[in-house]
């Protein structure tokens, strides 16, 4: 065990100005910009990292003291308009071994609707001898107020493992991408279980409720009957990941599944759950040591695509369609965009999946949604590039937003400010210590550092200038 006011001596003093949020200045830069710099991994992780007003951008340090979210020590946040950084949490005593490690933070998202960050958090140094150390199966929620004050507000899901039939509302294993819905009370989440090892990945969702249990805030439910691995009958999904809402009001959730098809064989492919607002979720069956857990009455599962799909998917705001990655006619990976109430093989053309970018080195990931629906950002060939999905001529027309090619660090974890006006990311890039000495991450690799983008859009319609 360490303090960490020891241990990670680089964090940042001072408290941050006050600041408008971001707009985009009459001589805004044309290009990219690196706003981070200090010997920390700074990981947006593929999260809704900007806060409700846009000022700040929420990151773990994974990878700066230990490997991966285990090896996570503090939550920090970062000013968009002067780049100073400031500590959100750091628990008082870590553990970071070979071994095991605790608590683990990680992934880390803002509330839309309140000034505060959800996290990953494992279990912490003293609960171990009872607990365990940090593990996919063995993680929870937690909630942070993102004023610096460092005090951990609590802990959204209920973890229980040891009952032979789990309390409703509670689960038996790991949650992770904990996703507030834009304009919903519910949170989304994948979830590893612990006491049924033949059952993969899921997804869930969180609601507030007064029957939570534990003296936790909010009420856990699986939203699919899963199949173990290897025993799915025709037509049902044993595994189900890279999902997030459709829509603000979080009454869909997409994501891609693994699916065993007619001829036995197996298939990736897009799906949405449809979560009625008025669902009971008390309802759902928290499992046992003999059953796994099955959703509320009234969920209902879709399967959009029959042909193979990836993510993360992502649905615009209004919910009306969903960006994900499939393979093109010429074998390159591309976004295409489905109406959320679409099919791939829907006898009208207007409900099924239409290809949007046409990338000469294909999509790498990091698909995002401009808040108008007008437009996605997705990352390639080691840049960001926009391309237009309004309907109408200018559907697929795409520029590069940063530079990209040969020899640029690759970027990653992209994300679109909630106003439309920027758009954050990571590189690797070689970083100095005070000293001046270039120094490397926990794994040796160039640290993970910020860069911004402003989006060149004028008229704020969410349409990229120079193709109108």
């Amino acid at each position: 065990m360490w303090n960490w006011r020891l241990s990670i001596g680089f964090a940042l003093t001072g408290v941050l100005l006050a600041a408008d949020p971001p707009r985009r200045p009459a001589d805004a830069p044309a290009g990219e910009w690196q706003l981070t710099y200090s010997p920390i991994s700074h990981l947006l992780d593929n999260n809704d990292n900007f806060s409700r007003d846009d000022r700040f951008l929420a990151v773990d340090t994974r990878d700066t003291v230990g490997g991966g979210i285990g090896g996570g020590t503090t939550i920090m946040k970062v000013s968009v308009t002067t780049g100073l950084e400031n500590l959100i949490y750091a628990p008082y005593n870590v553990v970071v071994s070979t071994t095991g490690s605790a608590p683990g933070l990680g992934a880390v998202s803002y509330n839309p609707q309140a000034d505060e960050v959800v996290f990953i958090h494992g279990p912490l140094p003293s609960e171990t001898p009872r607990l365990g150390f940090y593990g996919t199966t063995n993680r929870r929620g937690g909630v942070v107020p993102a004023d610096g004050s460092g005090d951990l507000k609590g802990f959204l899901d209920y973890r229980d493992v040891t009952s032979t039939v789990t309390p409703p509302g509670a689960h038996r294993g790991g949650t992770h991408r904990h996703e507030y819905a834009p304009a919903s009370t519910r949170i989304g989440f994948t979830y590893d279980d612990l006491l049924l090892t033949t059952y993969a990945r899921t997804i869930g969702m969180l609601v507030p409720h007064e029957r939570a249990p534990g003296g936790v805030t909010h009420y856990a439910v699986l939203l699919l009957n899963m199949a173990p691995t290897n025993q799915a009958q025709p037509g049902q999904i044993e595994r189900a990941a890279d999902d997030s809402w459709i829509g603000a009001k979080a009454l869909m959730r997409g994501f891609i599944g693994r699916v065993k098809e007619e001829d036995g064989t197996y298939k990736n492919s897009l799906f949405v759950v449809d979560i009625p607002e008025n669902v009971d979720v008390t309802s759902a069956f928290s499992g046992s040591t003999t059953e796994y857990p099955r959703p509320p009455a009234g969920v209902r599962t879709r399967r959009l695509t029959r042909t193979e799909a990836s993510g993360i998917v992502r649905g615009s705001y209004d919910g009306t369609r969903i960006a994900y990655y499939a393979t093109s006619p010429e074998g390159s990976r591309q976004v295409y965009v489905i109406p959320s109430n679409g099919s791939d093989d829907a006898a009208d053309p207007a409900l099924r999946p239409v290809q949007a970018t046409r990338l000469p080195a294909g999509a790498t990931g990091g698909v995002r949604w401009h808040p108008s629906g007008n437009s996605i950002a997705v990352l390639s060939e080691g840049g960001v590039a926009v391309t237009c999905v309004k309907p109408g001529p200018l559907f697929g027309n795409t520029v590069w937003i940063t530079t990209h090619g040969t020899g640029v660090p690759a970027a990653e974890a992209l994300v679109w400010s909630h106003n439309g006006m920027i758009l954050a990311f990571n590189r690797r890039v070689p970083t100095w210590d005070s000293t001046g000495k270039l120094v490397k991450d926990f794994g040796n690799n160039d640290f993970r550092q910020i860069f911004l983008v402003w989006f060149p859009d004028d008229n704020y319609n969410g349409v990229i200038d120079s193709i109108e």
